[in-house]
């Protein structure tokens, strides 16, 4: 039998390999045999009875653990099988911590070591504290858009909206007794999140030809409780095609991938990022789209089961109950299964799902099996839909989606100047569909009207 996840095969013994040991109980345990060769061939051992004393003792010495060890004999042969449990407790050989995956050894550093602790205390990273920041960094209008949310989703009772900050921090366990604020509370409620995380932005990039001729590209940044919304709204005015069909008299829009599929593998890669790692991309080229996110699968999880009925184990644990309070997301373990049915109820491919860099990548196709007769409205350009009409309407569902965006980010948005969406936005309130309340600095944009 070859060496495999919980096999692993040594000719005699040596002291390091209490190193094998300790990655065994630390992941789902394991077997060492002694007295056998890397090919499963029983070569023996001379010296087993004093190791029999021997390996139990140094084991306990060395790592706190009992092992089991037993003789077998094979054509009078004698060899050890050394039975290791899996722990519940980290475990370290000289202050180093080891781990088994697939059939090597591998030491534990950096972020894959806080994973791997906050995973043995059963914690997830969402749920650290982070120190110098304050309610102070908290965006109350934020956390009302998530209440009004999550009431409207029946997950929170109507009088939540009373509660104070630290109140609603404390049933949805972003605060600690002290004040601190968790990961989970900056990340989804700040009104910076990238000055404690620098990675917790959406990158999206237009490509041409190949990987080499980047045409254009936007960065997402800000909460990434609204964070799918704002990649939408930037998807649908700047990089996606848009089809117009009829329902008897009344026009429709589709866009060129389901908008619900986007939606669904968007908010999937915002929930389950790994925030300590890089950027989410999404890379836009004429015949498919590919979103990658950091972070692995668990391990008793593979690609393969993903695309079939699995139990939901959210990276962070916390961010995903804050997203389902807000009826943003259902924790079933269904995202792949509703993107799959929107993309063939669109005559689309099923998406393609490989495990890449650390992350997993989603590929969509645009290719239908059975092509719409009319025409794009437009074409994915190195500029937004031309006109003030269609600037008009890009100001409407960005505040729609964010009630204090800034001209800053309007801008940005339309790929536009500031002064320009300053004349926008005047010709918008002499039409009376928005209107300021309070002043520039505190206050927020209301819809009077539709546009339509």
């Amino acid at each position: 039998m070859p060496e495999q996840q919980n096999i692993e095969y040594k000719s005699s013994w040596r002291d390091e390999y209490i190193k094998w040991i300790c990655a065994f109980a630390n992941a789902q345990g394991g077997r060492l045999f002694i007295g056998v060769n890397d090919q499963g061939d029983v070569i023996g051992l001379s010296d087993y009875k004093k190791l029999m004393d021997d390996i139990p003792n140094k084991v306990i010495s060395l790592l706190g653990i009992l092992v089991d060890v037993n003789l077998h004999h094979k054509n009078k042969k004698k060899y050890l099988e050394i039975n290791v449990q899996p722990s519940s407790v980290p475990i370290s050989y000289l202050g180093v911590y080891h781990y088994r995956s697939g059939s090597t050894k591998q030491e534990l550093k950096g972020n894959a070591l806080q994973h791997f602790l906050l995973k043995k205390q059963g914690r997830s990273w969402d749920e650290l504290l982070v120190e110098n920041a304050s309610l102070k960094d908290i965006d109350g209008q934020t956390l009302k858009y998530f209440v009004s949310k999550a009431i409207i989703s029946n997950r929170l009772s109507a009088d939540a909206k009373l509660d104070s900050i630290k109140s609603m921090f404390d049933k949805l366990n972003l605060i600690a007794a002290n004040g601190q604020l968790t990961n989970a509370a900056l990340l989804m409620f700040g009104k910076n999140p990238q000055r404690f995380f620098r990675e917790a932005y959406f990158k999206i990039g237009r490509f041409g030809k190949d990987d080499a001729d980047l045409l254009f590209q936007d960065i997402i940044d800000g909460n990434i409780l609204q964070m799918a919304d704002k990649v939408l709204l930037v998807l649908r005015s700047k990089y996606l095609k848009s089809f117009i069909r009829y329902e008897g008299l009344i026009r429709v829009e589709d866009l060129e991938y389901p908008e619900e599929a986007l939606r669904e593998a968007i908010l999937n890669a915002i929930v389950h990022k790994d925030y300590t790692g890089t950027s989410i991309q999404l890379s836009i080229y004429d015949d498919k789209l590919i979103l990658w996110n950091e972070g692995k699968l668990p391990e008793d999880l593979n690609v393969k089961q993903l695309k079939g009925k699995h139990p939901s184990k959210p990276r962070n644990k916390n961010i995903a109950g804050i997203f389902f309070k807000a009826g943003f997301i259902e924790i079933w373990g269904r995202g792949i299964a509703k993107i799959n049915t929107a993309l063939t109820n669109a005559r689309l491919p099923k998406m393609e799902i490989d495990e890449l860099a650390g992350g997993l990548q989603l590929t969509f196709f645009n290719k239908r099996t059975n092509e719409p007769k009319n025409e794009p409205k437009n074409e994915p350009k190195n500029e937004p839909k031309n006109g003030q009409e269609n600037r008009f309407e890009l100001i409407v569902e960005s505040i729609k989606s964010n009630y204090q965006v800034s001209i800053s980010d309007l801008a940005l948005q339309a790929n536009v100047s500031k002064i320009t969406v300053r004349r926008d936005i005047q010709k918008l309130k002499e039409l009376n569909v928005i209107r300021r309340v309070g002043p520039l600095k505190g206050g927020h944009w209301e819809i009077v009207q539709d546009l339509r």
